[in-house]
């Protein structure tokens, strides 16, 4: 199958400051990309001829204006999610230098799927995953890229709605010291997550770029960098063993010798480990550093672009995502060592439940993901732009709209369908390792013209293994969650 000779973008009338760079422009090659007529045009759908006197990509229907460090915070809060909370966990059944080596491999591996999808965008003029998509498989391609994004990032924002709805209601209850059986309405996750959707949410995610959410994606990592000071100071706090494990362990035991080797052996970090649990902490640390849907909106609203600045934007929020991830874990793991929990702020709990800079941590966290979910949410608008209203004018209402459907269907689910994120765990599995693995890996065997790179060259080579390394990933990850389900189902039929 031969991939389409036309790339479906569209280009809008220059905006004047790039107007010298069209007219010093040829005609377009039928095989790298085709100017639609003016009058066809979608601000959502922003794409930028390839050659120009720089011999960078050139725009010619918008000017990015969102700088580097406002973009790294994008980029850097579209990594980030509530994965962090269970990273401890993950260290725990891994110990401390697998978990080193597998999060490194993680982070080397995506910056160079972003490095594939970069160079194919560079190729064909192309901005848009989606296009990437349809340049390389056609209609099948562009759909299968906007469907994986959009189950993807709903996905995402069910699980971060989630937490709003289970977590809120007992930080408000703690810090007013009310008891569990008070049924006001402000204590029911249900309201409280449509008011937070409808005050923080939707108003964010009605703006019409990117570029403007840079501040609330650092006040974001603000709370994420608060997250884990309070992680690292805790470390010191904590007594290890906790008081009551030890003190069932000593009641038992009558010689302090017996004691202290307990203690030593509850206290004693591990540096490699394997158990049950170590293979299911692989998926969940693969996917550790999704981000890959956001990369081109981001790209498209850069200050003077290029993939070079664009390829160390994205280096940079990996790396800092890396040590954040890093040190959380470590100090998580190091604080409560086999005692940790998969969702660290709960382990906090079995030392004191109404600790202070615990609930400030928990109000930071819920801030965290509050302010991603408009992140997320652009890449999925663009794909329903993308699959229905394709070559269609910018419209306010359109872009209200969708949103606000978007923000309703999630609340909805996360109200009054709360299983349904067992479902979005599957199709997780699935799209995940599409949108890092899979997707850019072929995007870029497709796209990259035979002339420069022969079917068998080493980079088409590395990025079909690339590809194949998806597909394990994919099977590892369905694989554990069908077994999980199905243990599940017959441990609650034997309850019956």
């Amino acid at each position: 199958m031969e991939a389409p000779l036309r790339t479906e973008m569209v280009e809008l009338v220059p905006n004047g400051k790039h107007l010298e760079g069209l007219l010093s422009l040829g005609t377009p090659e039928a095989d790298n990309q085709r100017v639609e007529d003016p009058s066809q045009s979608c601000v959502e759908s922003r794409g930028f001829l390839q050659k120009s006197l720089s011999k960078e990509p050139h725009f010619t229907d918008f000017e990015g204006k969102t700088s580097f460090g406002m973009s790294v915070f994008n980029l850097s809060n579209a990594i980030m999610g509530s994965g962090i909370l269970g990273l401890a966990y993950a260290m725990a059944n891994t110990g401390i230098i697998l978990f080193l080596f597998l999060l490194t491999a993680v982070a080397l591996l995506s910056s160079y799927s972003i490095h594939l999808l970069l160079k194919s965008s560079g190729i064909v003029g192309i901005r848009a995953y989606e296009q990437l998509g349809y340049r390389a498989f056609g209609t099948p391609g562009k759909l299968a890229a906007a469907l994986a994004i959009t189950l993807q990032n709903i996905g995402a924002m069910s699980s971060y709605l989630y937490i709003i709805k289970s977590e809120l209601p007992l930080v408000i209850q703690t810090f007013l010291n009310l008891e569990e059986n008070t049924l006001v309405w402000y204590l029911n996750g249900n309201y409280l997550v449509i008011l937070v959707s409808v005050i923080v949410i939707l108003p964010l995610a009605l703006m019409r770029q990117l570029g403007y959410l840079g501040y609330s994606s650092g006040f974001s990592l603000s709370c994420m960098v608060f997250f884990l000071i309070a992680v690292i100071y805790k470390k010191f706090q904590v007594p290890c063993p906790l008081l009551s494990n030890f003190a069932n362990v000593t009641s038992n035991s009558s010689h302090t010798e017996l004691a202290e080797k307990a203690q030593l052996q509850l206290c004693t970090p591990s540096y490699f480990t394997l158990n049950s649990q170590t293979a299911y902490t692989v998926p969940i640390m693969a996917f550790a550093f999704v981000c890959h849907p956001e990369v081109l909106p981001i790209y498209t609203e850069l200050k003077d672009p290029t993939k070079r600045k664009m390829q160390h934007i994205s280096n940079l929020s990996i790396a800092v995502m890396y040590v954040m991830y890093f040190l959380a874990a470590l100090f998580g793991y190091l604080t409560f060592y086999d005692k940790v929990e998969s969702e660290l702020l709960h382990t906090y709990s079995l030392v004191d439940p109404l600790d202070v800079l615990i609930l400030c941590v928990r109000v930071a966290v819920l801030t965290a993901v509050t302010l991603t979910v408009p992140i997320v949410l652009f890449p999925v608008r663009r794909a329903i732009q993308q699959m229905l209203f394709q070559n269609q004018e910018f419209s306010w209402l359109r872009h209200v709209l969708i949103a606000t459907v978007l923000l309703t269907c999630i609340n909805l689910l996360v109200i009054f369908a709360p299983n349904i994120l067992g479902i979005f765990g599957i199709i997780g599995a699935t799209s995940a390792p599409c949108l890092i693995f899979i997707f850019p890996a072929i995007f870029y065997f497709r796209i990259m013209p035979t002339e420069k790179e022969p079917t068998r060259s080493t980079p088409k080579i590395l990025a079909l293994c690339f590809a194949v390394l998806g597909l394990l990933l994919m099977t590892m990850s369905l694989s554990f969650i069908i077994t999980d389900w199905v243990s599940g189902t017959s441990q609650h039929g034997r309850n019956h």
